[in-house]
């Protein structure tokens, strides 16, 4: 290229001397060594192009045509459109470049407007191949078969090239199989079927049009198998489609097989078989065949890596993970950029799904390239491992971010209960010029649900459907939980009643807001539906199953359900499961059921038997086996406090104020705090916060002369103050105004004063309900003919006309 540089530099100075023909001739011939695809080769034509104008030639024709040619594969579009403009009269050859290169570059309006302006006189063929091929890359299959057919009315013979071109744009929209055969016979009758660019790619609409759920996936399948299989000449893309398409489609034995009977050792086709394995899940057969590929002498490429790497993170083979790191670093060398990010990105994810953060960190540091998937990898693994202040730090610092990032990080501040930080990154996305996905949606919808937030969460349901997620299988089960945490568990069931498709977390989040709210009956019917449905239970589906029973007494359906985890579904019971039985039987005062099936664990039993145990006891006075439970909760949790709260309420509640005081006195000794109580409420979308004895909030005195009014009221119906749960030694009239300052009282008060006659009072507690507090809301709700919902520490409870939904069983 320098030798002809000089040549060219050389001769310039006698172009002038010498007739038109012979300059044009030469400048061509310039021209034409240009044509290696080289930023420095492509260097040159700006100089020749500049010579031309200096020289006072004036290139026409094919020199023209040449020179639009060269700016187009050198990326200049700007300067081939402004000399393209410049023609009176372009011809197909420059027409036909400019279309290509508009459609290459991702700009097909443009390709559209050059093509549009070409006078059908000298259209051809190859032109028409452009325009179609610029529709198919820009995945515009529709304008790409209407193209088609437009230059089949016109009479334009189709060749090889417009059927590779058409294909491809209908394997972008096939879902009926008469598509396929309909271009099939197409092509029959051309006499191109026989090439094999064609047959490929009638192969790939075939098994394309096989994933649509309106065909029948192994008649398809079998066309294109037959295809194959008649190949006079096959090509590395005619198995690797084939392969694919078997993948694709589940039919991994089939797949296996084509692979099997394969001469040629292609790594696409093996690295095709390799990835159906891992997404089906098949890692030892994703592993076997990495192994066989190293025996056969195939190389590995990034993309078997990667394959393989994803496996082991998946499965949390982390030694398997960490050898074929030390493989890739023993015999790999000179690694390409491309080949090192795509496989560090891999070995990032392996290292923090196996619970290796820092290692994760330390490859993500010394990676020479990253890219947006690196950044993420490493936020998830922060997200993903509780880290919520090292992932914040790290968002703030990343160069750039996607939907994907946001979305990661709205669903680690939800998950860590940083609920109004979540929501307000939410915000903050869409004020970015982010438009949120279903994922987005369902992480701030989540939000609503730590938060209780219903308004807003009713808010953000009803952009999803704006947006077009309604249909959206994550937003969806969103839905039902923030319904159900809020307290609407109707709206909850009518989205589980209208999503187009459920799954497993789907059933679960369903039952669980019905046993939450004590409708324990429903939830055991639904989950019997589930089994109809044969969707197998998990252990999270056993797990609200038992604190349905558990909320509704329903010890019979409790035990029974229990037994069946490990006889009927194979499912071991975890310690989780064994607390919610032994809760169960606590509940209905079975304490010696109870100890008998902690003696009988297969395992030491551990804080959350004993603290289910003591609440049980808790509920029903017994002291004996209450002060054995809170003993061995002090040897295993010192400093927990609700252990040291529970026992000196029992205490107080048999009378015994001497016991109380020290354990209160204990408690202070170890330096204990506890938990205050509080209730809040969502009025006009503000969150209003009530404390014991509250006389911060700035309308609290109306709140205190409203329940006095309304305590007159009730006493006519017979409600009296339960003084027992007052746990202090004082005189019973001063009990009697310590009742009425708790938080619970206050909060639902102040709610029946600002809300609209008639709405539902909504109100949420961090710890469990007083009695007398659920005793007199069953009283107010008919007072005032209001419903009352209160969410305390444990459940819900739903006040209606004097009654309760828990049934006084809570």
């Amino acid at each position: 290229m320098k030798n002809a540089t000089t040549t060219f530099l050389n001769l310039t100075q006698n172009l002038r001397q010498t007739d038109i023909r012979t300059v044009a001739n030469y400048y061509a011939a310039q021209l034409q060594l240009c044509c290696p695809q080289s930023p420095t080769s492509y260097s040159v034509a700006p100089k020749i192009h500049a010579h031309m104008i200096a020289s006072g030639f004036r290139p026409r024709g094919h020199i023209l045509n040449r020179l639009i040619d060269v700016y187009c594969k050198s990326s200049d579009l700007v300067y081939a459109r402004k000399l393209f403009d410049r023609i009176p009269e372009p011809d197909i050859v420059a027409r036909t470049t400019l279309i290509a290169a508009y459609s290459a570059s991702g700009n097909p309006k443009l390709a559209v407007e050059i093509f549009s302006e070409t006078p059908l006189c000298i259209r051809d063929s190859v032109c028409y191949n452009a325009m179609i091929t610029g529709y198919s890359h820009n995945k515009d299959g529709h304008a790409a078969i209407e193209l088609f057919r437009d230059m089949r009315r016109k009479n334009f013979q189709p060749d090889d090239f417009t059927f590779t071109s058409v294909l491809g744009a209908l394997a972008l929209i096939a879902d009926h199989e008469e598509h396929c055969q309909q271009l099939h016979c197409a092509v029959v009758k051309s006499g191109t079927g026989f090439i094999t660019s064609v047959v490929n790619a009638i192969i790939s609409v075939y098994v394309k049009c096989a994933s649509s759920p309106l065909v029948s996936s192994s008649s398809l399948m079998g066309a294109a198998r037959k295809l194959f299989d008649e190949m006079p000449v096959r090509d590395e893309l005619s198995w690797t489609t084939i392969i694919t398409g078997y993948v694709r489609n589940n039919d991994l034995d089939a797949a296996r097989h084509v692979l099997d009977g394969m001469n040629e050792k292609l790594v696409v086709a093996w690295n095709a078989m390799i990835s159906g394995y891992v997404h089906n899940g098949f890692v030892p057969e994703a592993l076997g065949m990495f192994r066989k590929m190293h025996l056969l002498g195939i190389k590995q490429d990034e993309f078997t890596y990667t394959s393989v790497l994803s496996a082991c993170a998946n499965a949390g083979l982390f030694l398997h993970g960490k050898q074929i790191h030390a493989y890739i670093l023993r015999t790999e060398a000179r690694l390409a950029h491309d080949f090192l990010l795509s496989v560090n990105n891999a070995l990032i994810t392996l290292y923090w799904k196996c619970g290796k953060v820092d290692e994760a960190r330390k490859i993500f540091n010394e990676t020479p390239v990253r890219d947006l998937v690196s950044w993420n990898a490493i936020l998830s693994a922060y997200v993903n491992a509780g880290q919520i202040d090292e992932a914040r730090s790290f968002f703030s610092e990343m160069p750039e971010r996607n939907l994907l990032t946001w979305t990661v990080m709205i669903s680690g501040f939800t998950h860590s209960g940083f609920g109004e930080e979540g929501l307000k990154l939410f915000n903050q996305m869409k004020l970015e010029g982010f438009k949120p996905c279903d994922y987005a949606f369902a992480g701030a919808i989540t939000s609503c649900a730590v938060l209780a937030a219903l308004e807003h969460g009713r808010q953000l349901h009803a952009q999803l459907v704006r947006f077009g997620f309604d249909s959206s299988l994550s937003a969806g089960n969103a839905l039902i939980t923030m319904y159900a945490r809020c307290g609407v568990v109707e709206a909850a069931h009518c989205v589980f009643l209208t999503m187009p498709y459920v799954d497993s977390v789907s059933w679960n989040a369903m039952i669980a807001a019905l046993g939450q709210h004590g409708h324990g009956a429903q939830a055991i019917e639904l989950f019997e539906d589930m089994l109809k449905e044969d969707i197998l239970p998990d252990r999270i589906t056993f797990l609200t199953v038992l604190s349905a029973c558990s909320h509704a007494g329903l010890v019979k359906e409790g035990r029974r359900y229990f037994d069946s985890m490990y006889d009927v579904y194979g499912i071991r019971p975890g310690e989780d499961h064994y607390a919610r039985l032994i809760d169960l039987l606590c509940r209905a005062g079975k304490f010696a059921e109870a100890k008998d099936v902690i003696q009988t664990m297969p395992f030491e039993p551990g804080t959350v038997i004993w603290e289910a145990l003591l609440a049980g006891c808790r509920i029903h006075g017994n002291m004996d086996l209450g002060i054995k439970a809170a003993e061995r909760l002090f040897e295993q949790m010192p400093q927990h406090d609700g252990t040291y709260v529970l026992l000196s309420n029992m205490y107080a509640h048999v009378g015994r104020w001497d016991d109380m005081a020290k354990v209160r006195k204990l408690m202070r000794d170890r330096r204990v705090k506890k938990e205050p109580g509080c209730s809040w409420i969502e009025v006009e979308n503000k969150v209003h916060v009530f404390l014991v004895d509250d006389a911060m909030h700035p309308e609290v005195q109306a709140v205190y002369n409203y329940l006095e009014q309304l305590r007159l009221e009730m006493r006519k119906l017979g409600y009296v103050p339960d003084t027992k749960f007052v746990l202090h030694d004082m005189e019973s009239e001063h009990k009697e105004y310590v009742l009425s300052t708790h938080s619970e009282k206050l909060a639902v008060v102040f709610g029946l004063l600002k809300l609209p006659l008639g709405a539902t009072v909504r109100v949420f507690k961090n710890l469990r309900i007083c009695g007398d507090c659920h005793n007199a809301f069953k009283f107010m709700s008919k007072v005032v003919a209001r419903e009352i919902v209160v969410r305390d520490g444990k459940r819900f409870h739903h006040f209606r006309d004097g009654e309760c939904s828990c049934g006084n069983y809570w």
